[in-house]
């Protein structure tokens, strides 16, 4: 059982559907987090973020101090422990606003005085989806996409947890679903810091 006492969770809606499947199953195991377990929950597509620019070779401080939804988006994400994408599965990956979120990484990781790589080592990131298909495997490219964007800053993978959901509120058919939400967060192999 993971010790979630000293533990912050950070979900991140991506879907574009308010009160989605997605967005169910990410409440539904939320809801078998211990008492206490403080959560943050926030809409991707309420934070404005702005197009990715890419300045990495525009020299030392090419990126500027993010500012509103921004950087209500880093400071959230570097006050969590745990980070909580919850994405459908769009053209087999993260939905648009995960995948701008991901990318304003890059810049973040360049911004003076946040210290933003150094700062996620150690962090769990967690994934959630939910699929208009009972094969799975069709999910490979987004849990690639959280795995390894998470792995490259020194981050835990914990997981991620999947339902068949087709039509608004199908997830809630999906009992198989359903049981591993009540134990994602609970995995007994993963422990804060460990890669």
């Amino acid at each position: 059982m993971i010790d979630t006492a000293d533990r912050s969770f950070l979900f991140l809606l991506a879907s574009a559907r308010l009160d989605g499947n997605t967005e169910l199953l990410a409440r539904r195991a939320a809801a078998a987090l211990p008492a206490g377990t403080e959560q943050r929950w926030l809409r991707l597509s309420e934070q404005a973020l702005a197009p990715f620019p890419d300045r990495r070779h525009e020299g030392e401080g090419s990126y500027p101090q993010p500012e509103g939804g921004e950087r209500v988006l880093l400071e959230a994400t570097l006050a969590a422990t745990d980070v909580v994408v919850a994405s459908p599965l769009y053209w087999y990956s993260v939905s648009a606003d995960a995948k701008l979120y991901l990318d304003h990484w890059a810049g973040w990781m360049r911004v003076p005085g946040y210290d933003f790589r150094a700062r996620m080592a150690g962090k769990t990131l967690w994934g959630v989806t939910a699929l208009a298909t009972e094969d799975f495997s069709v999910a490979d490219p987004l849990v690639g996409t959280l795995k390894l964007s998470g792995e490259y800053l020194g981050m835990t993978w914990g997981g991620a947890l999947m339902g068949y959901a087709n039509r608004p509120g199908q997830v809630a058919e999906d009992a198989r679903a359903l049981a591993a939400a009540d134990t994602f967060f609970s995995q007994s192999s993963l422990r804060p810091g460990r890669a």
